[in-house]
């Protein structure tokens, strides 16, 4: 079960509190890279809507674009400032986009922080930029490289990133440690970990009820794989856990390594 968090610190510290807690773990850092690809268009709305005309993600992007547009002038008359976060949410690039574009274009002033309308612009002959993802468009390209011949970018990060990873299989053990973790490690990479961990352990336990009926290996194993998938059901939700034979192999070691069975051979004990 592996936790991200944002930095060294955060990673040593929350490793630090997961053993005083008695839950095993370990730290782990690693070097990553990304590579994204983005399709740019860049026009007049007007120019843009007329060309987008067919295609369903452009016409929803414009269209989202107007809407937008009408929201951010409805309050703010010719003459008037806004402080920026008037204006701008937590993550609203459209907002930005827009704004970017009236800025450009003179109809808005930054003055010492604030932005002043100057002139109520008309968004038909805004110049606006939309960028997408190029595997948004996949099915819509050869018609937007027709339409608008646009310009891509490819953006490469380079990162390091930090993570702890719990090597517990108990049931109890991983909800100390999802607890502990819920201050330190990314959201994502926290209900990643929490259904990581409710599989490992349901699995622990299947193989560990098993393992005494089953004392040979390859009778563990078997009757492991014939019960796949193995179901866990709530109220609200369903986990089914797959897996293949090398990877129960790798399983029952960790399990020995953690000191719930002994493997030698053919045999098993618990």
């Amino acid at each position: 079960m592996r936790l991200e968090v944002l930095s060294k610190d955060d990673m040593n510290t929350l490793s630090r509190e997961l053993s005083r807690a008695g839950v095993m773990n370990r730290t782990k850092e690693e070097t990553s890279s990304t590579l994204v690809h983005y399709i740019v268009i860049r026009g007049k709305y007007l120019d843009l809507a007329e060309k987008a005309s067919g295609i369903p993600i452009l016409e929803d992007a414009l269209e989202e674009v107007r809407a937008t547009f009408e929201e951010l002038l409805e309050e703010w008359e010719p003459g008037s400032e806004k402080d920026l976060t008037e204006i701008f949410g937590e993550s609203d690039l459209i907002r930005l986009l827009l704004v970017t574009a009236m800025l450009e274009a003179g109809f808005v002033r930054e003055e010492e922080g604030r932005l002043v309308l100057m002139e109520r612009p008309t968004l038909e002959e805004l110049p606006i930029e939309l960028r997408f993802p190029i595997e948004e468009l996949e099915e819509d390209l050869e018609k937007v490289e027709d339409a608008f011949q646009p310009k891509m970018i490819t953006e490469f990060t380079l990162e390091k990133r930090y993570y702890v990873e719990v090597m517990e299989v108990e049931r109890e053990l991983i909800e100390t440690a999802l607890e502990i973790a819920e201050e330190y490690a990314t959201e994502e990479s926290l209900v990643e970990a929490m259904f990581e961990g409710i599989s490992k352990s349901v699995l622990a336990e299947t193989i560990l009820k098993l393992a005494k009926e089953y004392r040979r290996k390859n009778e563990l194993i078997e009757a492991i794989m014939s019960m796949e998938p193995i179901t866990v059901e709530t109220e609200r939700e369903r986990i089914n856990i797959y897996f293949d034979e090398e990877a129960l192999e790798d399983f029952l070691k960790d399990l020995q390594t953690l000191g719930y069975l002994k493997v030698k051979g053919n045999r098993v004990w618990v």
